[in-house]
């Protein structure tokens, strides 16, 4: 069970960071690709359609083919060592917050710790706190991701330095205020909707069907990530412009840029230039990596808790014997 258990007791606050890091390990090395689909969406501003003037990009499909043909396989893995280092950091802080937020509402309130509510409260509040600590990782990635040829940046510590000097220290959070009202109700309604799931599964599936459960908190957890990201995404293409503030000039291979003076700024220059449709660019990748993403760091969280578990349960007897 994601979050805390009081009848299982197994897994400790430390063990739910371990478990959480090793879920964004794996999760990051299977959907990267589809993230560096979904941020080049996220980033032109041409409509995607093939019959837009000027447009890069079209569809998947196309975007799959003209990334592999000038940039090579590896474009598809743009940005992977600051997005593995996002990945592992947030796991290790969102799941050790949340096991560390049910367990206090457990303990000084009367609601029940399963309840959807405190999922939602809990997730979301676990959410900001990671972002918080992995926010300049993200810029970082982003900013990988989005160049094109010939590189800005060479590598990690090139691109922190060269940012650092250029833009100075507050560029590293730039599109923070976007990102924390996004990352609250996303991550919000990713366990509350789990929980939800999970819940609704238990009672309709047969006992002698619940054999399958790394299966079972696939499927929720993939559910769960496509209802949270159609409720949130705009959040998230704002976000992505904001971040690549004063990035403009290695853009210019892609299309037309923009520069936005703030989140207010970048709202209004969507709805004027880009019409509503302009926050919703990306959806279709941005969710199929929703329900890939969600569905992987829920089945591999639970399962590296059992496994944790299975490994502590194994070796009581040994310590009782000895």
């Amino acid at each position: 069970m994601v979050g805390y258990d009081p009848e299982a007791k197994c897994v400790s606050t430390v063990e739910a960071a371990a478990a959480g890091s090793a879920s964004g390990f794996v999760t990051r090395v299977l959907i990267s690709p589809l993230d560096v689909i979904k941020i080049r969406f996220q980033l032109q501003i041409e409509r995607l359609s093939s019959k837009t003037p000027g447009a890069k990009y079209h569809g998947i499909l196309q975007a799959v083919r003209c990334i592999f043909q000038e940039e090579g396989m590896l474009a598809f893995w743009k940005g992977h060592v600051p997005a593995q280092f996002l990945s592992v950091g947030y796991g290790a802080v969102q799941f050790m917050a949340f096991e560390s937020l049910t367990k206090l509402v457990h303990n000084v309130t009367s609601y029940n710790v399963r309840n959807s509510f405190v999922h939602f409260a809990c997730g979301g509040l676990a959410a900001c706190t990671a972002t918080v600590a992995v926010q300049p990782v993200d810029t970082l990635r982003t900013r990988f991701a989005a160049q094109g040829e010939p590189k800005i940046y060479l590598n990690l510590h090139h691109a922190v330095v060269t940012m650092y000097q250029t833009e100075g220290p507050r560029t590293f959070y730039r599109g923070l205020t976007p990102t924390i009202i996004a990352v609250f109700p996303y991550a919000g309604f990713q366990f509350s909707f789990y929980n939800i799931l999970q819940q609704f599964s238990e009672r309709m599936i047969p006992d002698e069907g619940k054999e399958g459960g790394n299966v079972k908190n696939l499927v929720c957890g993939s559910c769960a990530g496509i209802i949270s990201k159609t409720l949130t995404y705009p959040f998230d293409l704002i976000k992505k412009r904001l971040q690549v503030g004063g990035f403009e000039h290695a853009r210019a291979a892609f299309g037309q840029v923009r520069m936005y003076r703030g989140l207010l700024d970048c709202i209004r220059q969507i709805m004027r230039e880009e019409g509503l449709g302009g926050f919703f660019k990306g959806l279709s990748p941005s969710l199929l990596k929703a329900a890939v993403s969600t569905g992987l760091i829920f089945f591999t969280y639970e399962l590296f808790c059992s496994l944790l578990c299975a490994l502590k349960n194994a070796d009581s007897p040994k310590r009782k014997e000895g």
